[in-house]
């Protein structure tokens, strides 16, 4: 029989988001890491910026174990939205350095504590538990990286989980258009009155 540590499980699925999405900087030059690309912003190196307080705020604030040198944007009284994009004088290697200090800080209050212990995060109603807030933060990290993820192929057609692209399929230049050309049939089936729900 095979056993499992849920800890050591959820840190391993939290760890990979968190590598996925610093490797979706590589090799990109300033502007392409920092410029919008969603009508809301949405920026590469905005997003390890914010994970760098969600990482400070759900292991170290919550858990009386504040780190140091990490703003708590999320709670703070900066302008909305501060945490999702780099200021011109916030370099890439002080951003993506605070993020692997913050996550390797959080990694330690998640070894120092069991997976019931009791936190609360600023400005919440009530308490929770790392277990919880491990989940919530696989889950919220991995949410970015996808977003990480398609901002990158918005830039330069670089895509996947790993950096040697393995967990996509080889690219079929006919897939676009077949794509394409499934959404405008069922566009024009629904257009006249076809109905294919309840």
């Amino acid at each position: 029989m095979t056993t499992s540590d849920p800890k050591a499980d959820l840190q391993v699925y939290l760890q990979d988001a968190r590598d996925t999405l610093l490797w979706k900087l590589d090799g990109l030059p300033e502007y392409d890491i920092r410029r919008p690309l969603t009508p809301t912003g949405t920026n590469l190196l905005g997003l390890v910026k914010h994970l760098t307080g969600a990482e400070a705020l759900y292991f170290g604030a919550a858990f009386g174990r504040p780190f140091p040198g990490t703003p708590l944007w999320i709670t703070g009284d900066a302008e909305p939205d501060a945490d999702l994009w780099a200021r011109a004088d916030e370099t890439r290697e002080d951003i993506t350095d605070g993020y692997r200090r913050a996550y390797a800080r959080a990694d330690e209050t998640i070894a120092a504590l069991p997976l019931d212990a009791v936190g609360r995060v600023p400005g919440a109603p009530a308490g929770t538990t790392l277990h919880r807030v491990l989940t919530h933060m696989v889950a919220e990290t991995q949410r970015h990286a996808g977003h990480a993820d398609v901002v990158r192929e918005l830039i330069d057609g670089d895509v996947g989980q790993r950096r040697d692209g393995r967990n996509v399929a080889p690219r079929d230049p006919a897939h676009l258009g077949r794509v394409e050309r499934a959404a405008q049939e069922a566009a024009a089936l629904g257009d006249h009155g076809l109905s294919f729900g309840p």
